[in-house]
């Protein structure tokens, strides 16, 4: 029997989008969580001397491993041991690693719904149940205390994410901790990918460990020190799992990209250069989030992290895969459709990531609100 695993829509989308600029159109890249900055400059001159001076092979930085340890002290006040430290070639494998460290074929893990798709297909993949939690505007889409403990059965895990994707929002410290709670009651096991942290636009979001020692945190390079493409990231497993965390590495992926790892210790130093990408973020936040009700796009999740919008755009479509195709084709504007992120009403919902440039930003409003006025106009014509 093999696992059915279905398609990422967004994909699809984007591969239209390379088409329309290979035929000389003009596209601004809105549909995927990618930022368009690079590594960190002292990140990418470390890596060019790398490159002229090493052969590189098979390695685990052991001096990364104990920044990232660090990092768990100076941000959340958590002793972690540098041996919990698992480094990845990104968050995807880690994530792989951390099901298949924690549960057996058939165990039920409860995730939010809307929420990332990998975490729904890779549980499929893995032969693993996805107990997906309707969580709507009443619950800031985001899982909580009590529609946790209300589960019957109880599921064997939590897949948590604050700040989320697709929505941004992020779980309150005090939530979080009655969260932690109930699954150390009734024995869930967690993972929390972590992924967005340092991209916040209020206070920093808290890490499950914070109140759950036996936590398994998925983190990555890829958002916040914006080295999407280097391919490395994290796990933090409780002691008791190193081994089989190990083992998993080893044998399923090696070891991350060794230039990658000498890059990514020094990107941990250049934090001025990466809080000017947070600022360039909270710009193209605010310019969304005043522009967007404008064209009646008013239903907005929170987007208190992340760099995303999750747009309720019921006014306009009830298959926003199709919205999405023709917004690309008519405006050049890219953006990726709720049906990925929520199976049930996501064809109600789209998503923007605002990730690029302001300029950029400010761009893709010129193009899409006439747009947005034309099919309101649409609207009100055919109700007369």
């Amino acid at each position: 029997m093999i696992a059915h695993v279905e398609p990422f829509h967004a994909i699809a989308v984007s591969r239209l989008a390379h088409d329309m600029e290979a035929a000389g159109h003009s596209v601004i890249h809105m549909e995927f969580g990618q930022p368009s900055t690079g590594a960190p400059a002292r990140a990418i001159a470390l890596a060019h001397k790398v490159l002229d001076d090493e052969a590189m092979g098979y390695w685990e930085s052991v001096p990364l491993k104990s920044r990232i340890a660090r990092h768990y002290a100076d941000t959340y006040g958590v002793n972690v041991d540098p041996e919990q430290v698992i480094l990845t070639c990104g968050a995807s494998p880690a994530f792989v690693m951390a099901l298949s460290c924690l549960f057996r074929p058939g165990a039920r893990v409860a995730l939010a719904r809307p929420g990332y798709v990998a975490y729904r297909n890779t549980l499929k993949a893995m032969y693993l149940e996805p107990f997906e939690m309707d969580c709507g505007e009443a619950e800031r889409f985001q899982v909580t205390a009590a529609a946790l403990e209300a589960l019957d059965p109880v599921p064997d895990g939590l897949i948590i994410a604050s700040p989320a994707n697709p929505t941004g929002t992020v779980i309150a410290p005090e939530e979080m901790a009655a969260i932690a709670k109930v699954c150390r009651s009734k024995g869930i096991r967690v993972v929390s990918d972590e992924i967005y942290h340092g991209l916040t636009y209020g206070g920093r979001a808290a890490s499950m460990l914070e109140h759950l020692s036996d936590a398994v945190i998925v983190n990555s390079f890829s958002k916040y020190f914006s080295m999407a493409g280097w391919r490395l990231g994290w796990l933090v497993v409780p002691p008791e799992l190193i081994d089989a965390a190990r083992a998993r590495m080893g044998n399923l992926f090696l070891t991350p990209p060794v230039l990658a790892q000498k890059a990514g210790l020094i990107a941990f130093e250049c934090r001025d250069e990466l809080e000017g990408h947070v600022e360039t973020y909270a710009r193209n936040r605010t310019i969304l989030l005043d522009a967007l009700p404008e064209l009646g796009l008013g239903r907005i999740a929170p987007p208190d992290g992340a760099f995303y919008i999750y747009a309720d755009a019921t006014e306009f479509t009830d298959d926003s895969l199709a919205f999405c195709t023709q917004l690309l084709r008519d405006t050049g504007v890219c953006i990726a459709p709720g049906v990925d992120f929520d199976p049930v009403n996501g064809h109600r919902f789209i998503r923007f990531s605002f990730a690029v440039s302001t300029p950029l930003i400010e761009e893709a409003v010129r193009r899409i609100t006439p747009w947005f006025a034309d099919r309101r106009l649409l609207q009100a014509t055919h109700s007369i």
